[in-house]
């Protein structure tokens, strides 16, 4: 039990706002459903918020329409200008899923001060501290408050190298004597899976080299419900502050709700700097801000298994979401199953994002297509070197596997030199399309480029020219149903296209199958007879075998690599849709000629509609 006789004012940084968004919804949440809470935690005392960066940059600008500068920017004023607002950064990544050059980072530490921020907590996945050092500097050089961190997590596999009180003392050791400043530390757990001993042993041994006035923060989440554990663990080793949250969007992937941590220090000696007694005012807006939102059993539910496979709260609710849209998620345990090869293979990096969503969609992808016949760009790229040292060496099988299907060397380099310098075509993209070339407009465009990526559907472009997606795991709504309409006495259904069907006919004993195909009946002038009403928006096709997504839910169409009159082998890719943020190939069934063209590029699809038709 941990005791002390000079009180200890515990500092809490309330995440709700981001963190909470993040791990319940993916962050896909409209701003104007939780500003009322928002303001109603500063009239309640609580002066230290995380509000932006990671999901809260990228899911506003993806999938809300909103544009997230401008989000932050209203909740600044929500909040007026004396409280803390942090966000979270991704070192040589900012708030992306991929590199960027110095440039970007600049611009983006730039962007976000502007829009209110105070402090920036920057974490490197693979642990790198040149990494570290490079990516602070602009948050140092923007006036923001620099929390440098300490990536952690269990590991899936044994390892006396790796993921040891000793591994991460030696990151701090050599942040700390580095040229850059940082005004505090960090021990970031984005999976809830590293042990209370190794949090206090980590803890003791920094705070013994750290300054004495430089604050120590720890950061959990209670995925495998060991959060407030560990909350103890770092408290009794000398951590300075700590990440809580609230009820709706509290332990499960979140952090511990305030009130169970402000329980478990009763008589120790320590305290919270906010008062539990105000969470129920908070909860209840909050309850009625998400009365709409559907909560997903496996983002508000504690797993033990993750363990087994550190995947951090906020890739499980993103991700856990993405796979019941396309309509998978029967897939999900057999993903997690995969998650410790990927680990091992990989090299061991922390499973934060990106880290998390390159191993998640490396087993996704050995899942559905055969371990390492396809590789995640972000995956491949990463044990190729391009994101940094892997903490361990990745498997020399699979690197060769991924530089061959990739087309790119193991680099050795600094990760921000090699990263593509997108400011002036993210500028000549607004030029081309009458888009002010504002530093915030060249950014959304720049956060949302992707090699490989077709700029229309960059989510920057889509936001500006008022075409943002719009997302939102909302409750379903049952509608009315109609009262059943009377029968027609003599109607005859009107088809566009043939249809096939499976018949069995049962005589004297003996099973007869056959297979019938009904084909439209052509008026005079050889057209498909259909009435008005019952004509299908999509163009109409001549006949032939109809070529369907391979997703049984919604997911977007990305390329189309054939155009009508184009003949195709069998087996030849046609299209492309993306699921779980991975092109997937949509391959011809038959030989033939595309006859049509069922779909753009941008539309969302399931696999009960055609994305072409080959006759």
């Amino acid at each position: 039990m941990i005791f002390t006789k000079n009180p200890k004012r515990i500092r809490v940084m309330f995440t709700p706002f981001r963190d909470g968004l993040q791990s319940s919804f993916g962050g896909k949440v409209r701003l104007n459903d939780i500003l009322p809470a928002l303001q109603a935690s500063v009239e309640a005392g609580i002066r230290h918020f995380e509000f932006g960066g990671g999901a809260r940059f990228q899911a506003p600008l993806f999938y809300l329409g909103e544009n997230p500068f401008e989000c932050m920017q209203t909740m600044r004023d929500a909040v007026g200008p004396d409280i803390d607002l942090q966000i979270l950064t991704r070192s040589v990544s900012g708030v992306t899923l991929t590199t960027q050059s110095i440039e970007g980072l600049a611009l983006q530490a730039k962007l976000m001060k502007e829009a209110g921020t105070s402090w920036d907590r920057n974490f490197d996945y693979m642990n790198d501290v040149r990494n570290l050092i490079n990516t602070g500097r602009p948050i140092v050089a923007a006036g923001m408050h620099h929390q440098a961190t300490v990536a952690l997590m269990g590991l899936p596999f044994h390892s006396d190298d790796v993921h040891t009180a000793e591994f991460y003392l030696d990151i701090g050791r050599r942040l700390l004597k580095s040229d850059i400043q940082i005004d505090s530390l960090c021990l970031k757990d984005a999976s809830g899976t590293t042990d209370p001993k190794t949090i206090y042993d980590t803890a003791v041994g920094l705070k013994k080299i750290m300054p004495p006035e430089m604050p120590l923060w720890l950061h959990t989440h209670d995925t495998a419900s060991m959060a407030v554990a560990c909350y103890m663990a770092g408290i009794a080793a000398g951590v300075d502050g700590i990440d809580l949250s609230v009820r709706p969007m509290a332990s499960g992937t979140v952090q511990p709700d305030v009130r169970s941590m402000a329980h478990a220090l009763k008589g120790t000696g320590y305290s919270l700097d906010v008062d539990e007694d105000k969470m129920p005012v908070i909860e209840d807006l909050l309850n009625e801000g998400l009365k709409e939102y559907n909560f997903n059993p496996i983002t508000t539910t504690a797993d033990a298994r993750v363990v087994g496979f550190p995947m951090p709260g906020g890739a499980i609710g993103p991700n856990v979401h993405m796979m019941a849209k396309a309509g998978i998620l029967h897939k999900y345990g057999e993903v997690l199953t995969e998650f410790p090869v990927v680990v091992k293979a990989g090299g061991a990096w922390t499973s934060v994002t990106p880290g998390s969503q390159q191993y998640w969609l490396q087993a996704f992808n050995n899942v559905m297509h055969g371990r390492w016949k396809k590789f995640d760009a972000g995956f491949g790229r990463a044990v190729l070197g391009y994101f940094g040292k892997t903490p361990l060496p990745p498997d020399p099988e699979v690197v060769k596997a991924a530089s061959k299907e990739l087309g790119q060397q193991i680099f050795e380099g600094d990760p921000l030199e090699a990263a593509p310098k997108n400011i002036e075509p993210a500028k000549e993209a607004l030029k081309e399309r009458n888009l002010p070339t504002t530093e915030r407009n060249t950014f959304l465009v720049l956060a949302a480029m992707v090699p490989g990526k077709k700029l229309e559907l960059n989510e920057g472009i889509r936001l500006l020219t008022g075409k943002g997606k719009i997302d939102i795991p909302l409750k379903k709504t049952e509608e009315p149903k109609p009262a059943p309409a009377p029968e027609p006495v003599s109607a005859t259904p009107v088809i566009s296209e043939p249809v096939t069907s499976v018949c069995t006919v049962k005589e004297n004993g003996s099973v007869h199958t056959f297979t019938v195909t009904l084909e439209p009946i052509g008026n005079a002038e050889g057209k498909t007879a259909q009435s008005p009403a019952t004509a299908p928006a999509l163009a109409p096709t001549t006949g032939g075998t109809p070529v369907y997504s391979s997703f049984a839910g919604q997911v977007e169409v990305v390329d189309i690599l054939v155009a009508a009159g184009d003949f195709v082998s069998k087996g030849q890719v046609v299209a492309a849709v993306e699921a779980l943020k991975t092109k997937h190939d949509i391959k011809a069934p038959c030989d033939g000629v595309v006859a049509a063209i069922r779909v753009q590029i941008g539309d969302d699809v399931d696999s009960s509609m055609p994305l072409l038709t080959i006759s």
